[in-house]
């Protein structure tokens, strides 16, 4: 009963998110969801079970029982709580939480702040967890055990034997799903079968669930489905160009804007025909008439790290990160490692706690020279309060940073303010008022630091020989509905700007187009002519047997989108097929197949395949 209550309470704090039909439907998903609860709740009550069955002859005296409750509230009090952590986390992260959030968490520096600030930001939570706590223990204390003094061993025992396998065998139905010969235990997955919208099946789940099944999970498993001569003439993961725009290599500026989902841009909205649209990002909006800017665009991820080994290696992540993987530590091929070769000087800037997010540790991988923190930043009175250095006066740290150092250079910057709890600076309240969602005015910030930063730029002699990227690393809050859908929940910009014009970076483009295509393109456009390794594609010289496609993971399944289709894959079956345009996911096709789906479910599973070998057998630096 209390986890569909916590399941009610999910989807209520999510309704923006999830699009029923009706009550109908989300008591359907709640029937459907019974048998994941049940699942984790005999996972999680397991001791209790095995502390009220053994035949110990004390188990139904006052002092055993008082024991056996508080074990009973404490191991459901910890996993219960997950759920409603979910409630709002949700909102961030577009999947229940699993172990890869656990993860996330451990590399978290700044974890102790986080958690105090989610507690006082969302107390109403913790109000409602509380009243259904006294509720169940309420009821728990309303089961009346009474203590037997007769105690007869020939009874006992047997019937103590007998009541312990019944138990044993009904805990093995409830944990596997069923007693079929062909019931695997169940898993995320299984909750999509009941869907026909990806994002509905986090409904059918709860939390422990989700957590309890990926705690000892293979996330990378090599598949063999299409041979290695497919995937080297329809994926080309290796790659050569051959172009040189310029005999000077220039300097290049990496912004990975946080939560900057394309929602909140002007010119990527021009054509979307939204009603009362209303820009967030002025500069950008005004810089974007001099660049070459994708407005169909997105991320390969769901979470900031998936953003950097994205954008900077080109490796997507799917249900779990890459970056927290067993084979993160690895000799990876990256915009860095090239740029390193070429005797860039290359710099990552990240105004928050150093190590907050595992964006240190990843930075060493990829072998940047320098790291530039907080610590290094070295002035508290610009610190947030929660997560760092405000972005204004961090960019301009960058800018000076990066006009003392040798050039060429390579700098990536990860912005910070426009995230969770949406607060701008005290001396821009004025300026930046409250929007439709609390995301927007922190937007108009960053929009307005960058603003700043190009005002030193411009003035800088490093600045006419500079390729600056603008892309986020995943989306956040949505405000029109036209955006509040399972695919462009990914939405996110990229453009490219150089005052230099032999670049020859200006124009509007609308074919796919997805992050890890960031790190060819630089790659291209910096005249690097030797093979490497990349399932992106130059989208300067945009070659006609480099196909525009994107991948990505809402959680659970594989979204990918390629030419006129979208395709839903659960790593064994494709459960929806779905035309471009149908971002809803509302009409499924995949009883209709022609051979232009059967090319582009082919190429998915060549994609997932070469990807699950190359970190696997550690080839991401193999060309």
């Amino acid at each position: 009963m209390f986890y569909q209550i916590a399941r009610m309470l999910f989807y209520a704090f999510n309704t923006s998110i999830f699009k029923l039909d009706g009550i109908s439907s989300l008591l359907k998903l709640c029937w459907h969801g019974i048998a994941f609860d049940t699942t984790a709740i005999l996972y999680i009550n397991s001791l209790f079970i095995l502390l009220s069955i053994l035949p110990l002859t004390i188990n139904t005296k006052p002092g055993y029982q008082k024991w056996l409750m508080v074990i009973y509230f404490v191991t459901n009090l910890i996993a219960y709580i997950t759920n409603f952590i979910d409630f709002i986390y949700y909102r961030f992260s577009q999947t229940r939480s699993t172990r890869a959030t656990l993860d996330v968490i451990k590399n978290e520096e700044n974890a102790n702040s986080l958690f105090w600030h989610f507690f006082t930001s969302y107390w109403y939570i913790l109000v409602v967890l509380i009243l259904i706590f006294a509720l169940w223990i309420f009821l728990y204390k309303n089961v009346k055990l009474t203590t037997v003094n007769t105690f007869k061993p020939l009874i006992y025992f047997p019937v103590s034997v007998i009541g312990i396998l019944l138990t044993a065998f009904l805990m093995i139905g409830g944990i596997r799903g069923g007693y079929k010969h062909s019931t695997r235990p169940i898993n995320m997955v299984d909750a999509y079968r009941y869907v026909t919208v990806p994002n509905h099946g986090d409904i059918v789940l709860n939390t422990p669930f989700a957590i309890f099944r990926t705690l000892k999970i293979k996330e990378y498993k090599v598949p063999n489905w299409v041979t290695e001569d497919y995937i080297k003439r329809n994926i080309k993961p290796v790659k050569t160009y051959q172009n040189s725009f310029s005999t000077e290599k220039p300097n290049i500026v990496i912004f990975i804007l946080e939560s900057f989902g394309r929602e909140y841009w002007g010119c990527m909205n021009e054509k979307s025909n939204i009603k009362d649209f209303k820009t967030h990002t002025p500069f950008l909006d005004s810089l974007s008439k001099s660049s070459l800017i994708f407005t169909n665009a997105y991320a390969n991820g769901r979470q900031s790290i998936h953003g950097m080994s994205s954008v900077l290696a080109g490796i997507p992540s799917f249900q779990y990160a890459f970056t927290s993987s067993p084979y993160a530590k690895q000799d990876i091929q990256s915009i860095i490692s090239v740029c390193d070769s070429l005797d860039y000087q290359t710099s990552f800037f990240h105004g928050a706690a150093n190590g907050s997010m595992g964006f240190l540790g990843f930075s060493n991988i990829l072998g940047y020279k320098h790291y530039f923190g907080r610590t290094e930043f070295d002035n508290e009175e610009e610190y947030d309060g929660i997560w760092g250095i405000w972005d204004e006066p961090f960019f301009q740290y960058m800018g000076k940073t990066i006009s003392q150092q040798k050039k060429p250079f390579m700098a990536t910057m990860f912005s910070l303010s426009s995230h969770d709890p949406f607060k701008v600076p005290a001396k821009y309240q004025d300026k930046f008022k409250e929007g439709n969602v609390p995301i927007h005015k922190c937007v108009e910030y960053t929009d307005y630091s960058i603003q700043q930063f190009f005002e030193y730029a411009k003035k800088q002699e490093w600045y006419q020989n500079t390729i600056f990227v603008f892309t986020a690393d995943h989306t956040n809050q949505n405000y029109y509905q036209e955006y509040n859908n399972s695919i462009d929940r990914f939405a996110v910009p990229v453009m490219f700007f150089s005052p230099n014009q032999n670049y020859k970076l200006q124009g509007i483009r609308e074919d796919l187009v997805q992050q890890i295509d960031i790190y060819p393109t630089l790659i291209d456009l910096i005249g690097y002519n030797k093979p490497f390794r990349s399932w992106g594609r130059s989208l300067v010289s945009n070659l006609p047997d480099e196909t525009p496609r994107v991948i990505n993971s809402p959680g659970n399944v594989y979204q990918f989108m390629q030419s006129n289709y979208i395709y839903i894959f659960d790593g064994k079956n494709f459960t929806g097929i779905f035309n471009i345009n149908d971002k809803g996911l509302t009409q499924n096709l995949s009883q209709e197949t022609n051979d232009e789906m059967q090319k582009g479910m082919n190429d998915c599973k060549a994609f997932i395949q070469d990807y699950m070998f190359r970190i696997t057998k550690k080839k991401l630096n193999e060309h």
